[in-house]
Order: C-alpha cells, then structure tokens, then sequence
C-alpha cells in the first residue's frame, strides 16, 4: 500500500517528571535517566525526521524541562524548519527559561492541568503545582505564544468541569483539550478508580456544549469522549502508522503513544535503525496499516474507514489480540469486556505514578 510521510513527531525526552499523576499514559516501567538518549541522538532523530517530511515536533516526556540541553533541541528543530510544541507540566517553566526558549525557535506551549481548584489539582499531581501552573500560563501568554491546556477527564474531577473551563479562561488559554482518560500505563492500574459515571458523563455534555458556543472565535475546546460508554471507537491516530510517530526517551520508535503496550509488538529503535526505515518498511508500523489486517466484522463494516477499527493497544490491553475489533464497539464480539469493567465497584485508593 502507498504510506504517505508523517507530519508529526512526539519526541518523548524523557520520562522523569515532578508530577506523579495517576492516569499517566507513560508505561508503569519507565525510563530511567541513563538510557535516555543523548542529546546529538536527539539532534540525529530531528534531522532524520525532517527529511522524512515531518513538520511539527511535539517535545514531551515525562517532563521536557528536566533535559538541560533542551534549549538546544528547540533551536536544532526549528533550525529545520520544524513548528516546535512544547508539552509541559509547566513547573520549572520560568519566564527567563520561556524566553530563552522563544529566542530558539519554541512556537507553542502545551501546559497541563489536573483540577479547577488548588486543593484537588495538587492532590491528584502529586505535588504542589497550581499555582505554579498559573505562572507558567501568564509567562506564556506574557511572551506571546499561543497556549493550550489538556485536562485529563475522570471520576476525581469531572464535578470540576465547569471550573477547568473558567480556569482555562483564566489562563487565557487559546484551546483547551478536556480528553476522558485513555486507559495505558498508570491510568489502566487505576482504571476502577478512575471511571467516570454515566450521571457525570451526562452531566458534561450541556457544559461543553455551552462553553463551545460561548467561546467559539476566542478559544478552541475539544472534548475527548470516554469511549468505554460509546457505541464506537475512537479513531486511531488518523489510522495505525499514518500521520505520526512517536520516539520513546530509549530510542524505542512507536507507531502511537501507547504502542509498548502490544507485547506481541516487535518494536525497533533509532539507535540501530534509521527513521526513514522504520516509518516505511519496520513491521510494527506496517502491522496494522490499511485494512488487510482487519477480521470481522471491521473487514466488512461500513465504518472501518472512520475508526480503522478501534484503538489496537486498547484491543491487546482488553482481549490480548492486537488484531481484535477494539472492544468497546458495540458490533465487537467481545462488547462484555467492556461491560464487566463498568459494571465493577469503583475501587477507592489511587495509585500514584512513580
């Protein structure tokens, strides 16, 4: 089949992080500090990645921060013609660093929030970061450069809706991502602690949908449904191996975010392999690229086209078939996967991400 290049990097510099959140996507094995790679590494996988068409580098961990040679990834980036994103915790993001940073190339910050209130967003990051969150905001908006917001969505903050959109305006936040929690790494250990109830998924609806309205032409809201409660799954990516890539702090090259979770996956590495190799010709990427690889019912159905079949590391997570119809689709034979997890207690205690 025709690949097309990629348009996207998430460069994942690291895994160490101040935040300890507990619906952290990162794999519950992380990354330890020496088996990151190096900095003229990094410089190699964005001069590799450029060739191969890419155009935006996301740089993210973890906590991008935590790299001191990170004023030199964003000057060799943009250098390259690359849009730079800076995806951060914001702690440790001062205004001398921010404008260090913009004189380099960085055309846009990515912050995080965890709750509308001091109380519960340092609960649920581990850490005292609110207020430094608001800080961080204000220097971004101070050095001029667009801001976006991601809240993670789930049982423990879904009552705070309406005051993370305030909070987003506070911010001067020019969009901001309310995404329900993806279940890989961290998030599917605290999966039963984590689900939202159907009452707060209905409840969320009427809010975003006012906030959109109400704010549309001033700030951008996306919201990412929880798919465990849909009749479908959402799309994968644009498809498996067809926009982006992603390049773990080891080197490990991904097909999406959370594809070390398919252990059945052979995955390969820039330490041995080029990027231009592995995007067009490595297994992993090609393994469930197009439709061939799909059985039924999403070989025949009509909406394979639209969510190529569901989430594939969700599918393994669920079924141990990577190659399954993405369980949460209502026409998947094994739907009563899903349903037994919703149909669980919700359990009490969180597990922090170390």
């Amino acid at each position: 089949m025709d690949v097309s290049p990629p348009l996207g990097l998430l460069a994942e510099l690291t895994h160490r992080c101040p935040l300890h959140c507990p619906y952290c996507s990162n794999p519950v094995e992380l990354t330890t500090r020496d088996a990151e790679l190096s900095t003229a590494d990094w410089l190699s996988v964005f001069s590799q990645a450029r060739e191969l068409g890419v155009l935006q580098v996301h740089m993210s961990g973890g906590e991008p921060l935590a790299r001191p040679d990170l004023p030199e990834l964003v000057a060799h980036a943009s250098g390259l013609g690359c849009y730079v994103n800076l995806v951060t915790s914001g702690l440790g993001l001062t205004s001398s660093r921010l404008d260090d940073l913009v004189e380099r190339g960085l055309a846009h910050v990515q912050l995080s929030a965890q709750g509308a209130t001091r109380e519960r967003a340092d609960l649920l990051a581990g850490a005292k970061a609110f207020d430094r969150k608001l800080a961080a905001a204000a220097s971004v908006k101070s050095a001029g450069l667009p801001l976006s917001l991601n809240v993670v969505l789930h049982r423990r903050n879904h009552d705070q809706l309406a005051g993370i959109i305030e909070l987003a305006e506070r911010m001067g936040a020019d969009r901001l991502e309310l995404a329900n929690t993806q279940y890989y790494g961290w998030a599917l250990r605290n999966r039963d602690a984590l689900m939202p109830t159907p009452a707060q998924l209905a409840a969320a609806e009427p809010v975003v949908r006012a906030a959109i309205a109400r704010l549309r032409g001033t700030m951008e809201i996306v919201y990412v449904v929880a798919d465990y409660y849909e009749p479908y799954p959402k799309p994968c990516m644009y498809g498996w191996g067809a926009r982006q890539l992603t390049v773990a702090p080891d080197g490990t090259v991904l097909p999406c975010p959370a594809a070390s979770a398919i252990s059945t996956l052979s995955l390969s590495s820039v330490r041995d392999t080029t990027l231009a190799e592995i995007w067009y010709h490595s297994s992993s990427f090609n393994a469930y690229r197009g439709e061939d690889w799909m059985s039924e019912p999403c070989r025949t159905c009509d909406r394979r086209g639209l969510d190529f079949g569901g989430c594939r590391c969700q599918a393994f997570l669920l079924t141990g078939d990577a190659a399954a119809t993405d369980p949460v689709c209502s026409r998947s034979p094994q739907r009563d996967v899903v349903d037994l997890v919703l149909a669980r207690p919700p359990a009490v205690g969180l597990v922090m991400r170390r």
